[in-house]
């Protein structure tokens, strides 16, 4: 069934370049990308479609058709967070600004934005009047590891929930939230405070804590608010600590996060940074989901360094 129709008359960019999630061929978003093509072309958009068999393999089509002066006026990507995590990182230094049709799992960066979730004709008509609006810029953090540099706009985990990532990208069953959950049980069994050194705006000290995140966006995990009061374009990443708890402990607590009524816990802190290292041995930091390397790790955050229609 095709999606409503745009409103009409509309402002429309010219020429869109539409990245669809090559894992997006199960669930009821199976469709999404096809119905966003078909969408935007009828607000009259001249839409060049993405796709290719692996992630790799689209950001390098994304990367060359950016390249290329193809006269791309924005990057539409739909899919979830690792697709932002794409498009971000394709777009650093170009004035090209970012859309997203969330139709992923997780979708934090796209709940940071206030974007409908799971419903493609309304996510194109929120980027359209985006782009007659003008748009606007929000924040990235830049996070540097053995030599290599990559962006993010939610949150870089590295700690607790960076090991459910691992986890959970290490199996292929089940798809979806519930592999995320299953791989959250199963590293409460080996949950241990973690040695961290920190280095934040110049000021150095140790912890010992179950995770440490650096937080643009408010959520990850889909929906789970551990910085609830940070603003993507404040200038500011919020470093999120959670200290030693025991599993009943942090069970009791776990909850809340989904509410951003944690802050008040006395294990958990938040402080509001410009430039933080962390090191520890054996962990390994993920941002907007995607595996970045293990720590230590520089995060400085990036003043207006994306253009997004929302």
């Amino acid at each position: 069934m095709n999606p409503p129709a745009p409103p009409h008359p509309v402002s429309a960019p010219g020429k869109i370049a539409l990245a669809i999630n090559p894992a997006a061929s199960f669930g009821h978003n199976r469709q999404a990308g096809d119905e966003a093509a078909r969408w935007l072309r009828a607000a009259g958009c001249d839409v060049v479609v993405l796709r290719a068999d692996s992630y790799e393999a689209l950001k390098a089509r994304v990367e060359e058709i950016l390249a290329a002066d193809a006269g791309v006026d924005a990057l539409v990507v739909v899919g979830g967070d690792g697709m932002v995590h794409l498009a971000v990182n394709a777009l650093a230094g170009l004035d090209v600004p970012l859309g997203i049709v969330p139709s992923g799992t997780g979708n934090d960066v796209a709940r940071l934005l206030g974007l409908p979730l799971n419903r493609t004709a309304a996510a194109c008509g929120r980027l359209l009047a985006a782009w007659e609006a003008g748009g606007r810029r929000i924040d990235t953090g830049l996070v540097t590891a053995a030599g290599r540099s990559t962006y993010f706009a939610g949150v870089l985990s590295a700690g607790f929930d960076a090991a459910v990532n691992e986890r959970a990208n290490s199996w292929r069953w089940p798809r979806g939230k519930g592999r995320y959950n299953l791989a959250m049980l199963r590293e409460l069994y080996a949950l241990r405070g973690i040695e961290y050194s920190v280095t934040a705006d110049g000021v150095y000290w140790k912890q010992r804590a179950l995770l440490m995140s650096v937080a643009n966006g408010r959520s990850i995990g889909g929906g789970m608010k551990i910085t609830p009061d940070a603003e993507p374009n404040d200038g500011w990443l919020d470093l999120f600590v959670v200290k030693p708890l025991s599993r009943l402990r942090f069970l009791a607590v776990f909850p809340k996060v989904f509410a951003g009524k944690h802050t008040g816990h006395p294990a958990v802190e938040i402080r509001r940074v410009r430039k933080v290292r962390l090191e520890a041995d054996g962990v390994v930091a993920y941002a907007d989901g995607e595996r970045v390397a293990a720590l230590p790790v520089d995060v400085e955050i990036v003043p207006g360094g994306l253009s997004v229609l929302a």
